[in-house]
């Protein structure tokens, strides 16, 4: 008898199990959006101009940034710039939402206590992606502005990356500039 509930209950199980296993949805296979995330990879060392005013950069520093892959859907950058002394870190993921048709984001750093989060495209030739946000305002504190942030790969071992905030007079004002070479 107790052969007889050991295995009914054994076969319970197995039956539940397989229930569960057929209700889970297949893994995401990666796109080839997602194979192009991968050009992020590896480690890099960058130098940083921060702009106050337009055209006048007012902070200079150097950085480095490690970026790996996660299961092919994902990047994560995560950085560190010496700002005057003091060290700046960030943390960058970036994937692709096949549903949106967008390459998706986020961004935090340690100087703002708010997490950006990104949607944009890569151009037709397939070098330069373009992800739009929402965030504080660098100009008018208090307030959310709309900025652009846009990474170009020059080389397979050279990206720029270009951060602009969107002006009360329509135009794009560029805050941060940033030079990336891959290391060696």
């Amino acid at each position: 008898m107790k052969k007889l509930v050991i295995t009914i209950l054994g076969a319970a199980a197995l039956a539940a199990a397989t229930f569960v296993y057929a209700q889970v949805p297949p893994m995401p296979e990666p796109t080839k959006e997602h194979e192009w995330l991968k050009q992020f990879v590896g480690d890099w060392e960058s130098e940083l101009e921060a702009f106050m005013e337009p055209g006048k950069p007012t902070v200079k520093s150097k950085g480095t940034e490690v970026c790996r892959a996660i299961g092919g859907l994902w990047v994560i950058g995560e950085g560190k710039t010496d700002m005057g002394g003091m060290t700046y870190s960030h943390l960058l993921t970036l994937g692709y939402d096949p549903e949106k048709k967008k390459y998706v984001g986020t961004w935090i750093d340690a100087m703002l206590n708010y997490m950006w989060k990104y949607e944009g495209t890569v151009d037709a030739a397939g070098k330069v992606l373009t992800l739009e946000t929402e965030g504080p305002s660098m100009a008018k504190p208090g307030q959310m502005a709309k900025y652009k942030d846009v990474t170009e790969f020059k080389s397979k071992d050279h990206r720029a990356f270009t951060s602009s905030m969107l002006g009360d007079d329509g135009k794009w004002v560029t805050i941060v500039k940033v030079d990336s070479r891959r290391k060696k």
